[in-house]
């Protein structure tokens, strides 16, 4: 883990910065009050940034690759909740503010790239920006909507359906997750996805002009 302020060839990661998805918003001066706080950790496949329990919390923008925020219960079963890419954020937010240990972790399913900053650090830096404090509680609201349809879909519609729904609603992340990763989060086995592939029932391609798949 290095501090952004002594990454040689930071001005790389500061333009990354500026693209995500709540930082675009932030002001130049905003930002040279941001980078002073924040950390660049390197991630290697299945490592996790976060544990499920965890009372020290991150706020956390992904530059590179691609990680999971994934629930277990005490026999070791797994749900993957989402997958958030490069130019997204990831966070435990909600259980911070509730004074709550971390209901979920957050692992690594590719090597990737994160800059973080602890979450005193970032709230302490939100209340002297509410415009941006603003953006960013609306994103999470967006990722807490995004969580509550993928639990609605595995629970109402059919392995294909499924399928369908995320390849409609998530077609980049065919090609960035590996296939038994995007089985596990649609609550199928690799075989199950495989099989429904080779019946010629879902096309799991990113959808492109003239193909995109239809609803279920």
């Amino acid at each position: 883990m290095t501090r952004l302020a002594d990454l040689p060839g930071q001005d790389t990661v500061v333009r990354l910065l500026a693209r995500n998805a709540v930082l675009h918003q932030a002001t130049g001066a905003q930002m040279q009050e941001l980078l002073p706080l924040l950390e660049v950790a390197e991630c290697r496949k299945g490592e996790p940034l976060l544990l499920q329990g965890a009372e020290d919390m991150e706020q956390y923008f992904v530059l590179e690759g691609v990680v999971k925020r994934v629930v277990s219960n005490p026999m070791g079963k797994e749900m993957i909740l989402r997958f958030t890419r490069a130019g997204d954020i990831e966070t435990s937010w909600a259980a911070w503010r509730l004074k709550t240990p971390a209901p979920y972790s957050i692992v690594a399913v590719t090597r990737a790239r994160v800059v973080k900053l602890a979450l005193p650090l970032w709230a302490e830096f939100l209340s002297r920006h509410p415009a941006l404090h603003e953006a960013f509680e609306l994103e999470v609201m967006h990722l807490m909507s995004d969580i509550l349809g993928h639990i609605i879909t595995l629970h109402l519609l059919d392995a294909p359906g499924r399928v369908l729904r995320f390849l409609r609603k998530k077609p980049e992340f065919v090609e960035l997750v590996p296939k038994k990763e995007l089985a596990a989060y649609l609550n199928l086995s690799a075989e199950t996805l495989s099989r429904l592939q080779s019946r010629g029932k879902v096309q799991l391609r990113q959808a492109g002009p003239g193909r995109q798949a239809k609803p279920p």
